[in-house]
């Protein structure tokens, strides 16, 4: 079945550095129509608005009364997600928020109940699991290609963002930090790969308590780290595989692999999670040497999870990027900086169906 050719109108709230990718949506994606955007900052809605031909640029209170907006996109910075979010749902209208969904789940748990009793849904990024790259890999896990997976290994090892962000400071706050940015696409991916985590242990630090800002417009601003910056976790899965991920803003350089997820009979190396193509190469007992796959679905780019949650409302069915899939990675998240803390596994209390592949042979723009 190809998508439908309805188009969804769209709102985003929040016109920073991620909103230009959301903002060209409705060229990449042939069931969505962005209709307006809005910031706090109304200037720069506005030039947002003029760059990328958006009808109209206006207040978040304007925006939020428009019968005609059915989705609208989160693009705020952490801390305001749940607020945000659950002025969007408490407007009627579906919400797809970046990730992560919140900063705790405290704040991310009301959202939930509130969107089933208000008959809307919840989105969350990253949709980059619905990529090329990963749905690729989930074909291959799917085929047996690699046998029965029973380990993952997943590394996020840079040295922050000062140098280049024109905005860093909210990486070192709480709901920042390497884990909370860069973790949600290797737990989600994972999550699609291999299913829902049931245990995890952590351990984390703050290596430097103080940051430089050395990019523009910012330089020499001084930012104190409020949320550790090196991670280390063990991840148990339902299915029984055990992994492994350290996400960490305090290393200058590494020779670790991306993620790769082993098997009984292969291991499967997978491309960057937060990118939507990549390589994907195979080894198998069977052939003992590495092979490059080639992709069996398009690469697209973000804005595809928005195009899915789109797809579902008209035909009903559940939508891939979705709340509790959120919920879940942002209980692993909390988890597992608690499990540092208290010096102890935690079993979660949370769960989430694994999300659906997407069929091969679609193409670009396409996600039914």
């Amino acid at each position: 079945m190809t998508m439908t050719k309805s188009k969804t109108n769209i709102g985003i709230i929040g016109c920073g550095k991620i909103s230009d990718i959301y903002l060209e949506a409705g060229h990449n994606f042939e069931n969505l129509e962005i209709v307006a955007c809005s910031d706090i900052f109304l200037e720069r809605a506005q030039a947002q608005a003029a760059k990328h031909g958006i009808a109209r640029a206006c207040s978040v209170e304007e925006l939020l009364a428009d019968p005609a907006i059915e989705i609208v996109v989160n693009l705020t910075i952490p801390k305001v997600h749940a607020d945000v979010d659950l002025q969007i749902i408490q407007a009627g209208k579906s919400v797809y928020s970046e990730k992560p969904l919140a900063v705790t789940r405290a704040e991310a748990h009301p959202l939930l109940r509130l969107a089933q009793e208000q008959g809307v849904r919840i989105g969350c990024a990253p949709d980059t699991f619905l990529g090329a790259g990963i749905q690729t890999c989930r074909y291959l896990i799917d085929n047996g290609k690699i046998g029965t997976p029973i380990a993952a290994a997943g590394n996020m090892l840079c040295h922050g963002h000062e140098n280049w962000h024109p905005d860093p400071e909210f990486y070192y706050q709480v709901g920042g930090g390497p884990l909370f940015d860069m973790g949600p696409y290797y737990l989600t991916a994972l999550i699609a790969l291999l299913g829902p985590i049931r245990r995890v242990s952590g351990s984390a630090r703050i290596t430097f308590p103080e940051r430089t800002i050395t990019s523009q417009p910012k330089a020499g601003k001084i930012i104190h780290v409020d949320t550790p910056t090196h991670i280390a976790g063990v991840l148990d899965f339902a299915n029984g595989a055990v992994g492994t991920l350290v996400t960490s803003f305090d290393t200058w350089a590494s020779n670790a692999p991306i993620l790769e997820i082993y098997g009984t009979e292969g291991t499967l190396s997978v491309p960057d999670p937060n990118t939507f193509g990549g390589s994907v190469r195979l080894w198998q007992a069977n052939t003992g040497k590495w092979e490059e796959v080639e992709h069996t679905h398009p690469e697209n780019t973000l804005g595809l999870g928005v195009a899915d949650l789109a797809s579902a409302l008209r035909t009903g069915r559940a939508h891939r990027a979705n709340g509790e899939l959120a919920y879940h990675v942002l209980d692993v998240m909390q988890s597992l900086l608690e499990s540092s803390e208290e010096n102890r596994q935690l079993e979660l209390t949370t769960s989430c169906e694994r999300p659906a592949a997407l069929p091969p042979g679609l193409r670009a723009g396409e996600v039914d």
